[in-house]
């Protein structure tokens, strides 16, 4: 598997991982730095949104626009998979799986400021 898949994977594992427990996200350091792309220090809500945008498209293996459970087996077990899987229909489409990510980014952000630091 490619590096920025295998980044994207963690960083939706551990996402997903804490939205099937109802916590926020916690990421290190360095994945922190990886997200951060105009190096402020911080990662805001646009670049957390392009990163979770394109770690979508590197898990689509099949381009169909949906992520199936086999696509993200690796880094999704069936009950962070459901809990992701808004209208129930055995696949995540891209606005479930933004919707997801970015709830949680807002959860994580307890400043209300739109950045993790």
């Amino acid at each position: 598997m490619k590096r920025p898949v295998l980044v994207a994977a963690f960083a939706l594992s551990q996402v997903i991982a804490a939205a099937a427990q109802d916590q926020p996200m916690a990421m290190n350091q360095g994945q922190m730095n990886r997200l951060d792309r105009d190096g402020n220090g911080a990662v805001d809500r646009p670049e957390y949104q392009a990163f979770m945008t394109s770690a979508f498209g590197n898990l689509d293996r099949n381009k169909d626009g949906s992520l199936r459970s086999e696509e993200v087996a690796q880094v999704l077990n069936a009950q962070q998979f459901a809990a992701t899987d808004a209208n129930r229909d055995g696949k995540l489409s891209q606005t479930e799986f933004l919707n997801r990510v970015m709830a949680d980014f807002k959860s994580a952000d307890r400043s209300g400021d739109g950045s993790l630091q």
